[in-house]
């Protein structure tokens, strides 16, 4: 270790799970006691020798001294991360200073031995982390600390692994056939694969999404709303830049890395098109899994990374990304938990929490930064606005809006779009959301920060996303019933009366036919949104809602139609139709306008659901839609204000949609919520896996289990009951035998998962957008 970790060295002390016990003890104490605590491990691997770093540890360390071992490694200080440690330790032991872009987190090591007579007891959790370089650091590069290291030298990693497997007494002990031999599987894994296998692989998962052209019909626009749209995509693409940069610190690296090299081999090919429907190096139809790996990420040349060495051009690294989806994306520092979150949150006043648990800020470390930390905070953490973190990228998006603002003849689109690029700079997006609301152009346009589906850890920060369409008129003017009638149906809600709110706003609903999409759209295609998603605006304004029509069409045509034909038993396979399938998907969106929202805990406390349900409200909410959505039309129709034709087939057409939502993945929060309402459903009998290999609705079952899953749900939310919610996804969002039937036979015959959607705007307005 360095200077630091002397034996007055303060390391927190952890429980034997790993969290955070609030006690801290001097390192040799924790040693001589046994308490857990945590160090990490860093591997320098050269991609090109197929070799790993070893240190040879000084002759004076009290543990392991004089044998081979990990390329650096060290304690992790009481009050320090895990990340900084790595590159402090890197750097101080052998004089290679690196960014925190090369270390990729591949696991984490529980190590419990006892050493020196007893007098030594490692009780450690180790963050292993691995350095991907292209070629070997020459020996002449490193500065040793004389203290820790007395050698380097790089070893075959599969020699290495012999080694250890044979115990060799020159070589600290790792349990290879344990959990340490995750190191070694890893580098396998990821060289050992020829390209025929990844091209198959790839070309499979790809397979799984049908490219659909979707025609833009401009006819409708005024010349001055064409000049506008130009401007208006332009924007949009500025969203892609800062959603890309939203999911991990090296991703946008890794695109550009990706597109420069697509064209060299066919593999290169499906990297680049698999990762541009998923934006991101993680599946969204296999439960974020790596599709990729950091071996096929971007190269960086650092030049001034160590000691300079006659006729060598510096470190090459290859820019990391985890093999684990982040669950805080790029919204939280990567090795921050929850507990170390909650500590900071409870020394914040009420304002400054609302700014931390805001829907348009990002929490970042002061160590990691260039911020100085004031006299009176001694916590690293602090809180950084949108409009700073992403002002370059939201400086040229405000600039294009003002443009299309002054282009545009429409005069509630030219506000909005004002609005919009000043909400950009102030981050205040209080008045932009009203001028989205009363949006009432044919060119209409949603573009700015909402969801909060890439935010699993808290569900508390949006991400950056654009939609732009025409208004479909006489679409529009057909579903005005469902917004006209979301009073009456709060009023009427499975639900405690206690819970209902009095004065929920009709919500305009806007059907378009999409013509551009960008940010925060990737995998499965959105057909419809209900914004906005901020609880003061829902509370005073309601919601609006916008149906994309022509997305809901091409899913209809490409994917249900065969699910049904597949899944759906014979009898009950004509009632499958397009006006159910899209009556619901708007009933769904209503439906996120009612129900509790801001809530009064029992203790009498103010909040909201989102914040009390954190991670799990994103599934929780979808669920609520769709399952209150399927309540509210049996409502509406039982009213007389939908026709009874439409009884059930709502019912089947609802049933063939539940395995198409399903296929999404059971980590993404509509997949998740699905497979909740099927599974409730099916245990309640309403639906049935017939013997012939199909599923039917039981129609004297459906309504009422309909109805006891949209009380528990709503029932959930207004209580803010997270260990409720928590019981009712384990128990129910997940892969059943019946379900996953269902899945195997859509596989078996490739029906589509979803949709690409290729858009023609882009090309009839080619000459404009230079």
């Amino acid at each position: 270790m360095a200077v630091i970790a002397q034996e007055d060295e303060l390391l927190d002390v952890l429980s034997n799970t790993g969290e955070k016990t609030g006690i801290s003890r001097p390192r040799g104490d924790v040693h001589r006691h046994g308490d857990y605590h945590r160090a990490v491990h860093v591997w320098i691997f050269s991609e090109s020798t197929q070799e790993l770093l070893l240190q040879k540890r000084a002759d004076c360390k009290d543990s392991w001294a004089g044998l081979w071992d990990i390329s650096s490694a060290g304690h992790i200080s009481a009050g320090d991360t895990s990340l900084l440690t790595a590159r402090r330790e890197l750097d101080e032991e052998l004089g290679i200073k690196l960014p925190k872009d090369a270390f990729e987190l591949i696991f984490v090591f529980l190590q419990e031995c006892t050493i020196n007579n007893g007098k030594y007891i490692n009780n450690e959790f180790n963050d292993v982390y691995l350095v991907t370089t292209l070629d070997r650091i020459p020996v002449e590069a490193f500065t040793l600390q004389e203290s820790e290291v007395s050698a380097v030298q790089y070893i075959a990693w599969e020699e290495y692994k012999d080694l250890l497997a044979k115990e060799d007494p020159e070589y600290v002990p790792y349990d290879v056939l344990g959990q340490y031999g995750q190191l070694f599987k890893i580098i396998e894994k990821r060289y050992k694969i020829n390209n025929v296998d990844r091209c198959l692989a790839l070309q499979k998962q790809l397979d799984r999404y049908v490219t659909i052209p979707l025609e833009a019909e401009l006819a409708g626009l005024s010349e001055a709303d064409k000049e506008a749209l130009v401007c208006l995509i332009k924007a949009a693409k500025v969203m892609d830049d800062i959603f890309y940069l939203q999911v991990w610190y090296s991703n946008p690296a890794l695109r550009d890395w990706l597109k420069e090299h697509s064209g060299i081999s066919k593999l290169n090919l499906l990297k680049w098109t698999y990762y541009s429907i998923n934006k991101s190096p993680w599946s969204i139809l296999d439960e974020n899994e790596a599709f990729l790996t950091t071996a096929d990420s971007a190269v960086t040349l650092l030049p001034d990374s160590s000691k300079l060495v006659s006729g060598w051009r510096g470190l090459e690294y290859k820019a990391a990304f985890p093999l684990i989806k982040p669950p805080g994306a790029n919204f939280y520092p990567p090795d921050m938990d929850k507990m170390e979150f909650q500590l900071w949150k409870n020394t914040l006043s009420v304002d400054q929490q609302m700014a931390a648990t805001g829907y348009f800020t990002i929490v970042k470390r002061r160590s990691e930064s260039d911020v100085d930390t004031p006299l009176h905070d001694l916590h690293d953490l602090y809180v950084v606005p949108f409009s700073e973190e992403y002002r370059s990228f939201l400086t040229k998006a405000t600039d294009l809006l003002y443009k299309a603002a002054e282009l545009t003849d429409s005069p509630s689109l030219r506000r909005l779009l004002i609005a919009k690029a000043n909400a950009f700079l102030s981050n205040d997006y209080y008045e932009s959301d009203i001028a989205w609301m009363e949006l009432d152009s044919k060119l209409d346009v949603t573009i700015g920060p909402y969801e909060t589906y890439e935010d699993t850890l808290f569900g508390y920060k949006a991400t950056f996303e654009a939609f732009i369409g025409i208004r479909d008129d006489k679409a529009t003017s057909q579903v005005k019933l469902f917004g006209d009638s979301l009073q009456d149906l709060e009023q009427n809600l499975p639900l405690d009366d206690v819970y209902k709110s009095k004065d929920v706003v009709a919500a305009p609903i806007r059907v378009i036919q999409l013509i551009y999409n960008s940010g925060d759209v990737k995998g499965p295609q959105t057909v419809a949104f209900n914004l906005p998603n901020d609880e003061r605006l829902v509370n005073e304004r309601g919601t609006s809602m916008v149906m994309l029509k022509n997305i809901s069409e091409a899913k209809f045509k490409h994917i249900l139609v065969p699910i049904a034909n597949s899944c759906i038993k014979e009898e009950q396979k004509k009632s499958v139709d397009f006006e159910s399938f899209f009556t619901h998907t708007v009933c769904h969106e209503c439906c996120h306008g009612i129900g509790p929202h801001s809530i009064r805990l029992p203790n009498g406390q103010e909040s909201t659901v989102r914040l009390e349900l954190q991670e799990l409200y994103s599934a929780i909410e979808e669920a609520k839609a769709d399952i209150v959505g399927l309540w509210a039309l049996r409502f509406l129709i039982d009213k007389g204000l939908l026709s009874s034709s439409l009884m059930e087939s709502m019912y089947v057409s609802f049933l063939a949609g539940c395995f198409r939502s399903v296929r999404f993945g059971l980590e993404e929060a509509h997949g998740k919520g699905q497979a909740l309402q099927f599974n409730w459903l099916y245990e309640k009998g309403a639906f049935v896996l017939d013997s012939d290999g199909t599923f039917y609705v039981d129609f004297s079952k459906v309504e009422e289990a309909v109805k006891s899953l949209s009380s528990e749900i709503l029932t959930i939310q207004a209580k803010g009951d997270k260990i409720s919610a928590k019981s009712l996804l384990e128990n129910y969002a997940k892969m059943t035998q019946p379900l996953s039937y269902a899945m195997e036979k859509l596989e078996s015959i490739k029906v589509p998962v979803d949709i690409t959607p290729v858009f023609s705007a882009t090309h009839i307005l080619q000459d404009r957008l230079g």
